[in-house]
């Protein structure tokens, strides 16, 4: 449970910004597909939604453009959540400064798996606030792995990540052929392309273990995921709730 907390503590290092990067990958991948074969929509591929917004404003599809919006619009509302969030604890120097964004994902992903099942009996008024939710939800993740790894790490946005590969790849094949002083080596960042690879590799694994499961039980696949979310985030939490209510005690003792 050490490494757990580890993941999404207060300090942080490399190795585990790598590892919990990873992890939410996988998660990211996973309710990406999972959310497709639910609302027949991506739900962290802004430049889709962007780009179908503008495609159906020339087509003059305004019901498809306020769509798009209201996606676009709760994805930035995730993001800032969870930049408020992080702020709010960092200011406090609490210890689930990064996990209570990743407890609300755990809370809303939870209930997304619960309510699912009812939400698509009412597919005609409820399906719009579905992928909301789930756009709020990708624009929420991909913030907390943004300002943890200080932008070095996105597990929602595949274009940086395939853009960075190939970055690296450019790099690694480049032929320095002359050995001049003035001029420094092209030289790949051999780690920097291990890891993306690492983080493309698990949310297409996430998106393949998401899209069957669903396929299988439904929204329920989504249920183990916000679980696996609950406990890397319950340890920092919990920590907090203990310093408060040592500090409550004894505030009340002296009076």
């Amino acid at each position: 449970m050490r490494w757990m907390h580890s993941l999404v503590g207060r300090e942080r290092t490399l190795d585990a910004d790598q590892k919990l990067g990873f992890s939410l990958a996988f998660v990211a991948g996973a309710a990406n597909a999972g959310g497709f074969l639910a609302v027949g929509q991506y739900t962290s591929h802004m430049s889709g939604i962007v780009s179908t917004m503008a495609d159906q404003f020339v087509l003059g599809n305004a019901k498809l453009v306020l769509a798009g919006l209201g996606a676009f619009v709760c994805f930035t509302a995730g993001a800032a959540t969870s930049s408020l969030l992080i702020n709010w604890a960092r200011r406090r120097r609490m210890h689930s400064e990064y996990a209570l964004s990743l407890l609300v994902e755990a809370v809303l992903m939870l209930g997304f798996g619960l309510l699912g099942g009812w939400l698509s009996t009412h597919a005609g008024f409820i399906l719009p606030f579905t992928v909301m939710w789930l756009c709020y939800l990708m624009g929420l993740q991909n913030a907390i792995v943004t300002k943890l790894s200080n932008k070095r790490i996105r597990t929602t946005h595949v274009t940086g990540l395939v853009t960075d590969i190939g970055i690296e790849i450019g790099r690694l094949l480049y032929w320095n052929r002359h050995n001049r002083p003035d001029l420094q080596p092209v030289v790949a960042d051999r780690t920097l392309l291990a890891v993306n690879l690492g983080l493309l590799s698990l949310f297409l694994s996430g998106g393949i273990a998401g899209a069957w499961a669903f396929q299988r039980v439904g929204f329920v696949a989504t249920v183990p995921l916000a679980l696996l979310l609950l406990l890397l985030a319950v340890m920092p939490v919990w920590e907090d709730v203990q310093i408060r209510s040592r500090l409550l005690r004894l505030r009340l003792g002296r009076r």
